[in-house]
């Protein structure tokens, strides 16, 4: 039973050789001359039977899998990061902490100092209890701001070019306010 010009018994009329109609496939045979396994008839064969079309499934299954991933990647953004914020450490803790600029300088710094029982102080007395210190130091290296706070009291100190302000509240001394120029002339204010 051959159709048209297609020969009987070849590799593209052997599946339908039995009163079927004559469809070709849709890929070529590299040799017409040889008889074709029968895998290779039954293959297109069978997807020739199936009902629709494979590349609209295939088309429906990469739909699919696009929405489910935008929806992956949306629920990471509607959800917050607790598990992350809780790796972050709620307190950073050492003995120093120093800001340097790009020239590696020191431009601020909080530490605490260690109690020095034999160090003389200016108004005479001896010895400076253990303090906290944060200063904030210009570009020559001055410090432009000066903040103490010890055991027994606290002061400040605030430093430019045409002088210095100093507020002393320490121990049983009555606190104090210094203000002294470039010149080196100085007024204190007391209670």
């Amino acid at each position: 039973m051959g159709c048209g010009n297609v020969q009987s018994g070849s590799p593209r009329t052997h599946a339908y050789e039995r009163g079927r109609s004559i469809k070709k496939y849709p890929f070529p045979e590299a040799n017409h001359n040889q008889r074709a396994s029968k895998d290779t008839i039954r293959a297109p064969e069978r997807l020739l039977r199936q009902k629709g079309n494979p590349m609209k499934l295939q088309s429906v299954l990469i739909g699919a899998l696009v929405v489910t991933n935008l929806g992956l990647i949306g629920s990471q953004f509607a959800h917050p990061r607790t598990e992350q914020a809780a790796a972050i450490a709620p307190v950073l803790r050492g003995h120093a902490l120093e800001l340097v600029d790009d020239r590696g300088r020191v431009r601020a710094e909080i530490k605490v100092t260690p109690a020095n029982p034999s160090i003389k102080m200016p108004d005479g007395s001896t010895g400076y209890p253990e303090a906290v210190l944060l200063r904030l130091i210009n570009s020559q290296n001055g410090p432009d701001v000066k903040l103490t706070s010890t055991e027994d009291g606290a002061g400040l100190a605030l430093g430019g070019d045409s002088g210095y302000v100093q507020i002393l509240s320490r121990g049983a001394n009555p606190p104090f306010i210094k203000i002294v120029n470039k010149d080196g002339r100085e007024q204190v204010i007391k209670p």
